[in-house]
């Protein structure tokens, strides 16, 4: 399971005049035995906690809490609870070495849902000491593979920025000439319409004056003759003449 960092208030079983600070934790598999669960818990200061759950005690716990389903189900509920809002640690007793005699975490994944109760115990002098060192390295290694994702992913957005940008030029220029291209087709085909429409008046007057210069013409009636009585022939009758055949008849 990927480990779990968290911070949680810690709070006494019953009142008590000694205040409590808060507290980190870290829960995950041993990397010798990954079926095995570890918590640790620490306020840095007189109290450290942990707790190591093998396989067959998560078994049991799985049993006391009723949770039903696989045994996947019942880890991710496990988990889920440990990283929910509803996590506290419960403490009780006074140890003569300083801070509380007991404590135990207990997780809920959402009220009125199973809880999950781990007894811890505590760690004095050099195992508190470890334990408090090896939470901070490892929550500093954590810290270190965030913030190197996350460089990763500002480096990667300012690059398809950087991309956006460039495609973003490239399309305004390209708008700006294909305005300009439409604008000079548009002027063409303005000038074209104001020319054609002054040719049609020219036109119209070139076909219409030959009619206007025939009517403006003088006109020219042809008027009758009269012939004089002397050219007239006057054809009073028919005149015969024999012909020479006739004649030697």
């Amino acid at each position: 399971m990927e480990p779990i960092f968290g911070r949680v208030n810690a709070e006494w079983s019953a009142p008590h005049k000694i205040p409590l600070k808060p507290f980190l934790f870290h829960v995950h598999g041993l990397p010798s035995d990954p079926s095995t669960l570890r918590v640790c818990a620490t306020d840095f200061h007189s109290n450290t906690w942990e707790a190591l759950k093998s396989a067959q005690e998560l078994e049991d716990m799985r049993d006391r809490t009723g949770i039903g389903g696989s045994w996947s189900d019942f880890v991710d509920y496990l988990i889920a609870s440990i990283k929910s809002e509803d996590v506290k640690l419960v403490m009780d007793g006074q140890s003569k070495l300083g801070g509380a005699a007991h404590a135990k975490m207990v997780a809920q994944k959402a009220k009125g849902m199973p809880r999950i109760a781990i007894s811890l115990s505590k760690l004095v002098d050099a195992a508190a000491t470890e334990a408090m060192a090896n939470l901070s390295l490892e929550l500093y290694k954590r810290f270190t593979n965030v913030h190197n994702l996350l460089k990763a992913e500002q480096q990667r957005c300012c690059e398809l920025t950087n991309v956006l940008s460039e495609k973003k030029e490239k399309n305004e220029t390209a708008q700006k000439q294909l305005d300009a291209l439409l604008y000079s087709k548009r002027q063409k085909s303005h000038k074209i319409t104001e020319n054609t429409a002054s040719d049609t008046p020219t036109v119209s007057s070139s076909l219409e004056s030959p009619v206007k210069q025939a009517a403006q013409l003088p006109s020219t009636k042809v008027t009758n003759r009269v012939v004089p009585a002397h050219r007239r022939a006057r054809v009073r009758g028919v005149l015969l003449h024999d012909t020479e055949d006739e004649r030697q008849d």
